[in-house]
């Protein structure tokens, strides 16, 4: 995105965030954190799925010693989350871990913070300030919340950014979340414009799976295009597979990143006559393990389907009891029916052999014709 705001670089694991790095895409596991092998399941689904970065959380002790064997199990960088207690920050940073979401301003006095801190320092890690809106401090209520919830959210934030940077740390990432998509995209325009720390986006407890969907598109979608964000989140509340799902799909959407098919297909009218939910349904279930950069038009009708896969790399288009399979504005095929999955996804298959993706061509689920 032309307009993307350049952060300072901070370095996670292995990757790197801000600057012109790609968006990433985070989750956080849902099991509990001494439950190593449940854990480590999770997360290694998580990573086929697409996650990019996992976050887990340490409530005890207990938790944070668990972490180094799951890191040693797993791909991707591992953050943990912790409230309060700078003894399990201390293990944890110890156990190994790429990042520490932790509130500076809420574990102890200076001399518990500069611990933590200095532990950070010595091994690279960075610390994430999350801020949400369900947990602001009550005295900048009082001073800050007649400009409204955001200014309280920046001003908490200010808060910790300030006892990190008299500690000279700066390896810092922010979050500013809320579950009113309004205070969130405000929130994060007020930091964005005064600081150039990495931000972590989402909109917090966003609810359950299909409107938390559309309600995290919104607000995520919103804050990226402002060119505002270095990581997202997606808080549905759901498998966590389908929080990273739904995250490609925003970045997708917004053609900040691809991964998987990127399927078009249109909302059907009375003008369809063949089965395109299902043909829509089937084709995206096929093509669900597919990784390759390519764009797949299902259309019901001759009326937009042949202009909509003329933008597609392959498309079809339904007709009376047949249906017509186009690459770009060439028609390749018009076919019965009853085998339009089957002839659709071979020629699918074709494109994608000839597009150099032979190992992805291999992943078409063929399985799921006549289901």
């Amino acid at each position: 995105m032309s307009n993307r705001r350049k952060t300072r670089v901070v370095n996670i694991g292995k990757l790197k965030i801000g600057g012109d790095n790609p968006i990433l895409v985070q989750s956080m596991t849902q099991t509990r954190t001494i439950d190593i092998a449940g854990t480590v399941k999770q997360i290694l689904e998580l990573e086929k799925a697409g996650c990019e970065i996992i976050r887990v959380t340490a409530p005890d002790i207990k938790s944070a010693t668990a972490l180094g064997e799951i890191k040693k199990q797993i791909h991707i960088p591992l953050v943990v989350d912790i409230h309060f207690q700078y003894l399990i920050a201390l293990e944890a940073i110890k156990q190994g871990v790429d990042k520490v979401r932790i509130n500076p301003g809420n574990i102890g006095g200076e001399e518990k913070v500069k611990m933590v801190v200095n532990a950070c320092k010595e091994r690279g890690i960075p610390i994430r300030i999350g801020i949400n809106m369900g947990s602001l401090e009550r005295d900048l209520y009082a001073e800050y919340g007649k400009y409204g919830l955001a200014r309280v959210m920046l001003e908490s934030a200010r808060r910790h950014i300030k006892i990190l940077e008299k500690l000279k740390f700066y390896d810092t990432v922010v979050s500013l979340k809320a579950s009113d998509v309004n205070t969130a995209i405000e929130a994060y325009d007020l930091f964005a414009s005064e600081y150039d720390y990495p931000l972590h986006i989402g909109v917090t407890e966003a609810g359950t799976k299909w409107a938390g969907s559309i309600k995290s598109a919104v607000g995520i979608g919103s804050i990226l295009s402002r060119g505002i964000g270095d990581t997202i989140r997606v808080s549905i509340a759901d498998d966590p597979i389908e929080q990273v799902k739904v995250g490609w799909e925003i970045l997708k959407s917004l053609g900040l990143r691809q991964r998987g098919v990127n399927i078009i297909a249109c909302p059907t009218c009375g003008r369809t006559e063949i089965n395109l939910k299902k043909l829509a349904a089937d084709v995206e279930s096929a093509l669900e393990k597919v990784d390759a950069p390519i764009k797949v038009a299902v259309m019901g009708c001759v009326v937009n389907g042949p202009g909509e896969a003329k933008f597609a790399d392959i498309g079809i288009s339904g007709g009376l009891k047949k249906a017509v399979i186009h690459r770009g504005e060439v028609v390749i095929r018009v076919v019965d029916e009853k085998d339009v999955l089957p002839v659709f996804l071979d020629e699918i298959k074709i494109l994608l052999i000839e597009k150099g993706f032979e190992k992805e061509a291999e992943k078409i689920d063929y399985e799921i014709i006549g289901k």
